[in-house]
């Protein structure tokens, strides 16, 4: 098991935080923690049998920022999919039960295998002549043999969700990297959000953006819709009532090039795959980002960025919140998740906010959000510190807002979108 030095140390990814209280225990001002038990985060956060775990005021105020900038309550957000799916805190398992935090002989991992195909590239992953028996029993084993950075490196060249607890460092600018890469005025109508993400960070992100009056165009492919599809309709309907939806077939030349009309002919782009991904098709955001006409901002979001090394790596909304250290430090000195798959909304908050901010500045800009770059700037100073177990009782449980209707079939809308963006592809 890691010794206490294998947190990150303050130089790094910060040192348990300076703001103490009794115990050497990290001291939230009352404010804060009244705010976080209220809001069901902290309901969400610590074992299954214990207490929650209250959150260090920094991190709890910086939650509240970002969701001020999209116009929202941004510690609320934090539960709306557990509390439409049920699900509860599991301390070192997500709360969805996909993703682990694993001692490595010099650290933590996050280990997810949330799709089909993760548990059938562990034997590849570990070096093993057959499948195991239990996956996650073979991964426990060999995680606590082997340094943490070896481990994460096969896996990113099996596309395996993996990561080392801290290992994003902070760049502030809430985790969000904007280049101007052009000039053009404000629309001076509400924007129009084309919206190829899917899941939760990227539809959050449009979703945010039509509350504050955008219209929403949702774009899947038909070989390969959005995942959340097939999880609670509840949620799905949250994220995507009242926008339109289109479905096209991206494996056909034709269908790609009426992906990129409808790209010509937005406001706002939001995506939320590996830049090879688009290139496949045909599409470069910078230059469609250069053309007239063409969007003024274009959200890309990724798990470790788009650009680097981390360019074709794979995350999830829990994997990535460790990397960036956003992670529960108990007394015992092992890291809990924090909420539910806490990257994708907070990363969904930021990019709504810059988009907002961009698209009322005016220029073309490209923004590059980082679900674990988001979870470095939220935990901040604070990564490291312990958090405290509460007491007085158990905390508010998690509330979803209601949603505004039900969410558009699989390409409901699309001949009339065709026709109405591109004069029918």
């Amino acid at each position: 098991m890691p010794t206490d030095d294998a947190r990150p140390n303050r130089a790094a990814r910060g040192a348990p935080s300076a703001r103490r209280g009794p115990g050497g225990v990290s001291a939230p001002a009352g404010g804060a923690a009244a705010r976080w038990a209220a809001s069901g985060a902290q309901a969400l956060t610590g074992d299954a049998g214990g207490p929650g775990l209250v959150a260090p005021a920094g991190v709890v105020t910086r939650i509240e920022a970002l969701g001020r900038a999209a116009g929202v309550d941004g510690l609320a957000l934090l539960g709306e999919r557990a509390a439409i799916a049920g699900l509860t805190r599991r301390g070192a398992t997500s709360c969805g039960g996909a993703t682990r935090l694993l001692a490595a002989a010099d650290g933590w991992l996050a280990v997810s295998l949330a799709r089909p195909d993760d548990e059938d590239l562990v034997p590849a992953w570990l070096g093993l002549a057959a499948a195991p028996p239990d996956p996650w029993a073979a991964v426990t084993a060999a995680a606590a043999g082997s340094p943490a950075a070896d481990l994460v490196g096969s896996a990113r060249l099996l596309g395996l969700p993996v990561a080392r607890v801290g290992e994003t460092a902070d760049v502030g600018r809430e985790g969000v990297m904007a280049t101007t890469v052009g000039e053009a005025p404000p629309p001076g109508r509400p924007p129009l959000v084309v919206d190829l993400s899917s899941l939760w960070a990227g539809p959050l992100c449009a979703h945010l953006l039509g509350l504050q009056g955008a219209r929403v165009v949702k774009v899947e492919s038909t070989g390969r819709p959005d995942g959340a599809r097939r999880g609670p309709a509840a949620f799905f309907d949250l994220l995507h009532a009242g926008h339109r939806a289109v479905a096209l077939d991206l494996r056909d030349p034709a269908g790609s090039a009426c992906l990129r009309r409808l790209l010509a002919a937005a406001d706002v782009v939001v995506e939320g795959s590996r830049p090879r991904a688009l290139r496949q098709l045909g599409i470069e955001a910078e230059a469609i980002l250069a053309a007239d006409p063409g969007p003024r901002v274009w959200v890309a979001i990724t798990g470790h960025g788009r650009d680097g090394a981390g360019a074709d790596r794979v995350a999830f909304g829990d994997d990535a919140a460790a990397a960036g250290g956003l992670v529960a430090w108990g007394s015992d000195g092992r890291p809990r998740f924090v909420a539910d798959a806490v990257a994708d909304p907070l990363a969904g908050m930021a990019a709504a906010g810059a988009a907002a901010r961009l698209l009322a500045a005016g220029g073309r800009h490209l923004i590059d959000v980082a679900l674990a770059r988001v979870a470095a700037a939220v935990a901040g100073d604070d990564a490291g510190a312990l958090w405290p177990a509460a007491d007085g009782g158990e905390a508010a449980a998690p509330a979803a807002r209601a949603a505004a209707g039900r969410a558009p079939g699989l390409g409901a809308d699309t001949a009339a979108v065709v026709a109405e963006l591109t004069a029918g592809c």
